[in-house]
Parts: structure tokens; sequence; C-alpha cells
């Protein structure tokens, strides 16, 4: 991927197509057929939509930079709002079918615990991923000034999975724990735990299949900036 203006609006359009996309199919959750600690694991179906928005801000991280990784995130926040506004809109319009009403709100009906954790988990982890990946990737060249790039291995799966966990455990520590109040029942807090633990694993598994599509975005422009030097 070359590094001009109209891959990063492309890249842009990825993360905030992925990010709104991963929260309206949330609501439905996956049995993944194994079970921890005596618990099924489930995941909700936006788990890989969602982690490809990790993998874009490493891209454009790698890329173009800190800044517009940052940059990024907030449009991404504000992306989310607008989306959310949008929808609870829809919501209380007069429906001219109330089945139909009665699937979308089943479907998209917002619930202010559920969309209070997913921007608390969103904020944290997407900024937390940004501040590793240039963290360590500036450590890397400081070491290494000529091969650091050789390494991008490194930084890319440090910050995702890193964020990942960040983002499971603050997502469903507010949206189950407190949210459907699991966390102050002995019976349910072995639930939650397995269901943190599950969902995390099965992200750890995804940001790990997401390193040669990291080193491919990213291959070309490495190439060039070397060339440059």
């Amino acid at each position: 991927m070359r590094k001009n203006s109209f891959n990063l609006i492309a890249c842009a359009m990825v993360f905030v197509s992925c990010l709104v996309i991963s929260n309206v199919i949330a609501s439905k959750v996956v049995v993944t057929g194994l079970s921890l600690f005596g618990n099924p694991v489930m995941v909700p179906s936006a788990v890989l939509c969602y982690a490809l928005t990790f993998l874009a801000t490493d891209v454009v991280g790698e890329i173009w930079g800190k800044r517009e990784a940052q940059q990024l995130v907030r449009i991404g926040f504000f992306c989310q709002v607008i989306a959310l506004g949008l929808i609870v809109m829809a919501q209380f319009l007069p429906a001219a079918d109330p089945a139909m009403q009665q699937a979308y709100e089943m479907l998209l009906g917002q619930n202010f615990v559920f969309v209070a954790a997913s921007l608390t988990a969103y904020l944290c982890s997407q900024s937390w991923d940004v501040f590793v990946f240039h963290r360590i990737r500036d450590w890397a060249r400081g070491r290494d000034e000529s091969g650091f790039e050789r390494k991008r291995w490194l930084w890319n799966n440090a910050s995702t999975m890193t964020s990942q966990m960040i983002d499971t455990i603050i997502y469903i520590g507010i949206a189950f724990g407190i949210g459907s109040g699991w966390l102050f029942q002995g019976e349910m807090v072995g639930t939650l735990v397995a269901m943190m633990v599950g969902q995390y694993l099965v992200k750890l598994i995804i940001a790990l299949l997401d390193t040669p599509f990291f080193y491919l975005l990213t291959h070309r422009a490495v190439h060039e900036a070397q060339e440059a030097e």
C-alpha cells in the first residue's frame, strides 16, 4: 500500500465501517462450542469485524504515523455517537408494522449500560493500541535503526493483544458484570470470568492471524521509505 491520501481515506473508511457495523451486530451472541470452567464460551458476532479496526489503526500508524492513528480513533468515536443517535431516533419514529418495530427494538434497541461499556472500552483499548504500537516501534528503532522494520510483528502483536485484553475486560465488566449484576451474584462470577477469558482467547487468535495481512499492507510503504533514506 502506497503512502498517499487516497489509501489513508480508504483505511479510514474501512475502520469506521467495521466499527459502526460491529456495534450493530454485537447483539447476536455466538456459541463457539467450547467451554471454560464448566461454562460455554460465547462471543459477540462482531468479534471478527471489530478486530479489523485494530488492524486498520496499526496499518495507519505504521505508514502515516502516530498522529494520524490517533485522529482515526477520535473520528471513530464521534462516528459511533452519530450512528447511535440515528439508531435511537429511528427507534422512536412511528412504525407502520408493530412486528417490525418489535424486531427493530430487539436487534437495535440501545441499552444505556451496554452503550457506555462499548464506548468506554473503545476509547481505552484503541488509545492504548496506538500508544503501545508506537512506544515499542520507537524503542525498536532506537536499538536497530537499519533493520527495525523486520520486527513489525512485535509492535503489531503486542499492541493488538494487550488492547484486546483491555477491551474485553472493560466491556464485559461493565455490560455484564455491572449492567447485568453478575459481579454481585456469586453463582454468576464464574460465568463472567469464563466469558472474559474465552472471548479474549478468541480475540488473541484473531490478532495472531492478522499479522500476515499487516505485513502485506505495509510492505510497500516500508520498502519505499527505506529507499528514500
